[in-house]
C-alpha cells in the first residue's frame, strides 16, 4: 500500500465518521434519536468555564476603557501588539494639558500672578500624567495580562476539549444507534448475528473513549477554580495599583492648593496692570476695601469700621477701592474705583 492509497482511505473514513456524527446530530435535534447526557457535575463546571470567560471578557475590555478612554489609542496599541512592535511614545491628555498650562504660563508671564499659577499647575498635571502611565503600565502587567493569558490559553484548550468530548459522545450516540438497529434485524434473521457483534465492539470503543475524553475535560475545567484563585491575587494588585494612583494624585493637588493658596492677594494685583508688569504685593487693607466693595450687602458701618481699625493701627496707612459700589441706602457707603479711603 502506497502512501496515496493511504491518504485515501483515511479521508473516506473521516468523511465517513463527519457524515454519522451529521446524521446522529440531526436525528437528536428532530427527536428522533437518544442522547447520551454528560453527569451532573460536569454539566455545572462547563457552566462554570462559560461564565468565567464571559465575565472575564467584559472586565477586561472595560479595564481596557477605564485606562485608555481613546478608542483610537486602543486600536493603534492593539495594532503595535500583533506586529510585535512598540507603540510611539505621546503624551497622555493629563501631560498634554500640563505642557498647555506651562506654556501658557510663560507667554502671559512667569511674574504675573495668573501665569505663575498656570505654570505650578500645569507642573502638577505633568506629574499626575506620570502616574498615570505608571497606572497603565502596573495595570497591564498585573491584571490585564493574566486575564488575556485565561481567554486566549486556558479556554481555548477547555473549548478544543469540549469540542472533542462532543464528538465522541456524537461517536458513542452513533454506535449505540446502529446496535439498536442490529439487534432489530437480529430478531427477524439469524444472520445479522455478526453485524450485531460488530455494533457491540464498536460501541464498547467508543464508549471508553467518550470517557477517556470526559475525564481529559473534567480536570481541565476543574482547573477554573485555581483561575479564580489566581484572577483574585490579580484584582488585589489592580485595587493597590488605583490606591496607590489616587494617593498620589491627592497629593499632587493638596499641595497645588497649598501653592495657589500662599499668594491670594497677588490675583488682585494683575487687575490694573499688563502681563509684562511684575507682580506688586498688595496689602491687607486693599484686600478688605475689595471685600467690601463688592458685596451689596455689606453695611456702611461695617466698611466704615474696618477702614477706621486700619487708621488705627497703622495710622498713616490708607486702602485703594478696586470696584466702583454705589450705596442701595443711606446705610451703605458708595465707592469708586481708585478711591484711596483713609
Amino acid at each position: 500500500m502506497n502512501i496515496m492509497d493511504f491518504n485515501v482511505k483515511k479521508l473516506a473514513a473521516d468523511a465517513g465518521t463527519f457524515l454519522s456524527r451529521a446524521v446522529q446530530f440531526t436525528e437528536e435535534k428532530l427527536g428522533q434519536a437518544e442522547k447520551t447526557e454528560l453527569d451532573a457535575h460536569l454539566e455545572n463546571l462547563l457552566s462554570k468555564a462559560e461564565c468565567t470567560k464571559l465575565w472575564t471578557e467584559k472586565i477586561m475590555k472595560q479595564t481596557e476603557v477605564l485606562l485608555q478612554p481613546n478608542p483610537n489609542a486602543r486600536i493603534e496599541e492593539f495594532v503595535y501588539e500583533k506586529l510585535d512592535r512598540k507603540a510611539p511614545s505621546r503624551m497622555n491628555n493629563p501631560e498634554l494639558l500640563g505642557q498647555y498650562m506651562i506654556d501658557a504660563g510663560n507667554e502671559f508671564g512667569p511674574g504675573t500672578a495668573y501665569g505663575n499659577a498656570l505654570i505650578k499647575c500645569g507642573e502638577t498635571q505633568k506629574r499626575i500624567g506620570t502616574a498615570d502611565r505608571e497606572l497603565i503600565q502596573t495595570s497591564a502587567i498585573n491584571f490585564l495580562t493574566p486575564l488575556r493569558n485565561f481567554i486566549e490559553g486556558d479556554y481555548k484548550t477547555i473549548t478544543k476539549e469540549r469540542k472533542l468530548l462532543q464528538n465522541k459522545r456524537l461517536d458513542l450516540d452513533a454506535a449505540k444507534t446502529r446496535l439498536k438497529k442490529a439487534k432489530v434485524a437480529e430478531a427477524r434473521a439469524a444472520i445479522w448475528a455478526e453485524e450485531v457483534t460488530k455494533s457491540e465492539q464498536e460501541v464498547r470503543i467508543t464508549q471508553s473513549e467518550f470517557d477517556r475524553q470526559a475525564e481529559i475535560t473534567r480536570l481541565l475545567l476543574e482547573g477554573i477554580s485555581s483561575t479564580h484563585a489566581h484572577h483574585l491575587r490579580c484584582l488585589n494588585d489592580f485595587v493597590e495599583a488605583q490606591m496607590t494612583y489616587y494617593a498620589q494624585c491627592y497629593q499632587y493637588m493638596l499641595d497645588l492648593q497649598k501653592q495657589l493658596g500662599s499668594f491670594p492677594s497677588t490675583f488682585l494685583s494683575n487687575n490694573n496692570q499688563s502681563s509684562t508688569t511684575p507682580v506688586q504685593s498688595v496689602s491687607t487693607p486693599s484686600v478688605l476695601a475689595s471685600a467690601s466693595a463688592s458685596l451689596p450687602s455689606v453695611s456702611n458701618s461695617i466698611v466704615t469700621s474696618g477702614l477706621s481699625e486700619l487708621k488705627s493701627s497703622s495710622g498713616s496707612r490708607k486702602a485703594r477701592v478696586l470696584y466702583d459700589y454705589d450705596a442701595a441706602n443711606s446705610s451703605e457707603l458708595s465707592l469708586l474705583a481708585d478711591e484711596l479711603q483713609s
